[in-house]
């Protein structure tokens, strides 16, 4: 499985520990008593036959369901280790509050949070797998669509009072909107649904957290342009959304990770596990 994952004898031999000579033996001697040839070889590189794939498609489920009946007779089990890029937002909203249920599960997983800048762009280096917010995810990643969104415009209570409750162009181009950096066409999205694109606001002020964009806007600093998902998850009595209008979002959460790093265990369980619990 670490030759298919890795399509390098030389990689898959590192991480075994082995010679690649003494791997490429055990192949052989995996070809010669299944009696097909499942690799071709280019240098070091190594890709699935058509037998070969055909024989790694029937077998690798075989194996995975032997490693979880391994993994759950084994009490004092190695750690294993995942690197998780993720929003701040979101790990703090949506998958927090469930992580118990998983540790419950996979109690030997654990996992390594960053909340950095550029997540998708550090897939497959410094991290393992990620969830973005994006409107399209690197094609050469895989990916798993996590949501779908709707643009709200947040404001506090007491600004919301102000500025009544149909949109009035007058007031909001006094005002100060509040944009995310990672949904920089939200508020044109916006703007374009309440048939206000000629809306030239006070300010704009950009934010790279959305847990302190939505304290901005409870403090009375200006109107943050989010989804209505951080809205109604952030359960904060100080905010209310702005009009009754449907605008979707160009913008989703997505989980991605490199597809050859789904055949690594840490990585498999946790996007099993998020793809099912539905956060």
């Amino acid at each position: 499985m670490r030759i298919v994952r890795l399509g390098s004898a030389k990689a898959a031999a590192n991480e075994l520990g082995l010679s690649p000579s003494a791997l490429s033996r055990r192949v052989g001697s995996l070809e010669e008593f299944v009696g097909k040839r499942l690799f071709t070889r280019q240098h070091q590189a190594m890709k699935l036959t058509d037998d070969g794939q055909a024989f790694y498609d029937a077998v690798s489920p075989k194996l995975e369901e032997l490693a979880l009946a391994v993994e759950s007779q084994m009490e004092n089990s190695l750690v294993m280790r995942l690197h998780l890029g993720i929003p701040p937002l979101f790990g703090g909203q949506r998958l927090f509050p469930r992580l118990p249920e998983l540790r419950a599960l996979h109690p030997r997983l654990h996992i390594d949070i960053d909340t950095g800048a550029h997540l998708e762009a550090r897939v497959g280096d410094t991290l393992d797998c990620a969830i973005i917010l994006a409107k399209d995810p690197d094609p050469s990643l895989h990916s798993v669509r996590l949501d779908h969104n709707r643009v709200y415009a947040i404001a506090s209570r007491k600004l919301a009072d102000e500025l009544g409750p149909a949109p009035d162009l007058a007031k909001l181009s006094k005002q100060t909107f509040l944009v995310h950096n990672e949904l920089p066409e939200s508020f044109d999205a916006w703007k374009k649904a309440l048939g206000l694109e000629t809306l030239e606001p006070a300010a704009i002020d950009h934010f790279d957290s959305g847990q302190l964009i939505l304290e901005a806007a409870a403090q009375g600093l200006g109107i943050a342009i989010m989804h209505d998902d951080h809205f109604v998850r952030a359960h904060d009595e100080r905010l209310a959304s702005l009009y009754d209008i449907v605008v979707e979002s160009p913008y989703s959460y997505w989980f991605v990770c490199r597809a050859r790093d789904l055949e690594s265990r840490p990585v498999r369980l946790f996007h099993d596990w998020l793809v099912k619990a539905d956060l």
